[in-house]
């Protein structure tokens, strides 16, 4: 499918993910990666702050709402808790978690795994999205994602490298 996949390997797209048991029959499945220059412990405060804010196009998904850029002290995210915000409305569902390995939640009909996978002093930030209904839609939501996907991850590892990014 167009769009299915940004910044991945083959076998990243090969291995099981979070959202994998959730949603055995997808009817969409995308792939996006990023390596990060940070420690898994370094990555995952901002990839648990999603919570908080999308991280992507601010003017478009955050209803021009900048999202954070320090990190704010918050609890560890659990399974039932909302999933991010948009305008500061809280959006979807916490499906799994495992603090510094896996972020899973549920918003819109997608299903979707952010796993960090230790690769030497870097990491490697994976997200794959999932959706059960929506066939006809499955393209163009596809390559939308793609575009929204790609700079919310671009996001983290700028903010997760920057210097100050510990002591924030």
């Amino acid at each position: 499918m167009i769009g299915d996949r940004w910044g991945v390997t083959d076998d990243e797209v090969a291995r099981r993910y979070p959202c994998d048991e959730l949603v055995p029959v997808p009817v969409l499945q995308a792939w996006r990666g990023v390596t990060v220059h940070s420690t898994p412990d370094g990555l995952w405060p901002w990839v648990a702050q999603i919570r908080l804010a999308p991280y992507s196009y601010d003017w478009i998904d955050n209803l021009g709402r900048r999202s954070p850029r320090q990190l704010r002290a918050l609890p560890e995210p659990t399974a039932g808790q909302h999933f991010t915000a948009s305008g500061n409305r809280p959006l979807g569902r916490i499906l799994s978690v495992s603090t510094a390995e896996q972020l899973t939640g549920g918003i819109m009909g997608a299903v979707m795994s952010y796993v960090l996978v230790p690769n030497g002093d870097s990491t490697r930030l994976l997200l794959k999205i999932v959706m059960v209904k929506g066939r006809w839609l499955a393209p163009l939501i596809s390559v939308g994602d793609l575009v929204m996907a790609r700079r919310q991850l671009l996001n983290l590892k700028r903010l997760a490298e920057q210097p100050t990014a510990a002591s924030a």
